[in-house]
């Protein structure tokens, strides 16, 4: 069965309730009622999974958490208000203080400032690895209580062996959470390859439609149940029923867009390489690493100094500056902005990243379109 046909099957057996309606139904609501003391006795003791206060649960909020959960082969899912509420909220469940973080270098920088300005202050320790000493060195997770991990990873974009990392995890007996935004379910499914907990920052690939702010966590009922007892409640960061409308929408798509993504990045990685101006292009393709199936939309291209990197930015039409990504249109961030932010050091800083670096988000545009305003840009910033 295809990822397309896969995905589709997943939406039919969501949306089929007996109630005939195509999408599922907005739930807009605060609160649910009961028709018995003793019907609301049973919810408050626990002896009924009876929806009661959308902070916790909405029925909206769970057919979307049902369909991530299957299209990440999990057994159940909880949605949040954004994937830095899905990548906190989780941490806070399972780490405390005096606990160890094995985290993949390149990580996506906000969360890095929540482990460096967060963690960190309250006696966790941080310890950054690149993905070859993750997959080679696998003394480096004795005594870690979990490692979070991308594959691949943000910036530069280095994939992971996942299957080596959670091998020599599951012997130290440590958690694995990775971030399985860039791939999406259609192009890697983290869980079979022996990830403990999958995130998506579903403002991304899974939305697709730059409408909606949300995050997902995908994992054993057992890690959901913790994250649903502890943060989910007491944190408040809880998916909105209209978000989770949106977010189901986005899903029906998903496979149809990261096919789009796809080609036009393919048609991206092997134009750029020929230029003489590209150092180097960062875009992990099909099978880089067992378990990766397919290349996104989302890469990094790294310049030589005869490009004027503002310039360039300036002289692109199609391409908008702007943060996020996964949307139909295509975006630009070139890293001297990442680097210019203000505060404590940030991850790019911390990894040496290139300034001359810029990160393309290939949207659903025309490819030639796209390519034709890359090439026209540098005609008139390449010095």
């Amino acid at each position: 069965m295809t990822e397309g046909a896969d995905l589709a099957t997943l939406m039919a057996a969501v949306m089929d309730d007996g109630s005939g309606t195509i999408t599922p139904p907005i739930v807009q609501t605060s609160l649910f009622s009961f028709d018995s003391y003793e019907a609301f006795e049973d919810r408050m003791a626990g002896r009924s999974d009876a929806a009661i206060y959308t902070r916790v649960q909405n029925p909206t909020v769970a057919a979307f958490e049902a369909l991530m959960a299957k299209a990440e082969q999990g057994e159940a899912a909880v949605g949040f208000a954004s994937g830095m509420a899905a990548i906190s909220s989780t941490l806070l469940a399972f780490v405390k203080p005096g606990d160890r973080i094995a985290c993949v270098e390149h990580v996506y920088p906000d969360s890095y400032r929540f482990m460096e300005r967060m963690l960190r202050p309250f006696g966790v320790e941080i310890y950054y690895y690149a993905p070859h000493q993750l997959e080679e060195e696998p003394e480096l997770l004795n005594g870690v209580r979990l490692a979070y991990l991308e594959s691949p990873s943000s910036v530069v974009f280095q994939p992971l062996n996942l299957k080596k990392v959670t091998a020599h995890a599951k012997r130290h007996g440590v958690l694995t959470m990775i971030d399985n935004s860039w791939a999406s379910p259609v192009f890697q499914k983290p869980l079979a390859q022996g990830v403990d907990i999958v995130l998506h920052s579903a403002s991304k690939y899974i939305s697709g439609h730059s409408d909606t702010v949300a995050g997902v966590v995908v994992a054993s009922q057992q890690h959901i149940d913790r994250i649903r007892d502890l943060t989910l409640p007491l944190l408040g960061a809880k998916l909105a029923p209209f978000e989770a409308f949106l977010l189901t929408r986005g899903l029906r798509t998903l496979a149809v867009r990261m096919r789009q993504h796809q080609a036009t990045a393919t048609l991206f990685v092997d134009r750029l390489a020929a230029l003489p101006q590209v150092r180097r292009v960062h875009s992990p393709g099909p099978n880089a690493v067992p378990g990766l199936t397919g290349r996104s939309g989302l890469m990094a291209v790294e310049f030589d100094d005869s490009v004027d990197i503002p310039a360039f930015s300036n002289a692109l039409r199609h391409f908008r500056l702007g943060v996020s990504w996964g949307g139909f249109e295509s975006l630009i961030l070139p890293a001297r902005v990442g680097l210019a932010q203000i505060g404590e050091e940030n991850s790019m800083q911390r990894f040496g990243v290139s300034p001359n670096l810029v990160r393309l988000n290939l949207g659903l545009e025309e490819a030639e379109d796209l390519w034709a305003d890359v090439t026209s840009a540098l005609a008139t910033s390449t010095v």
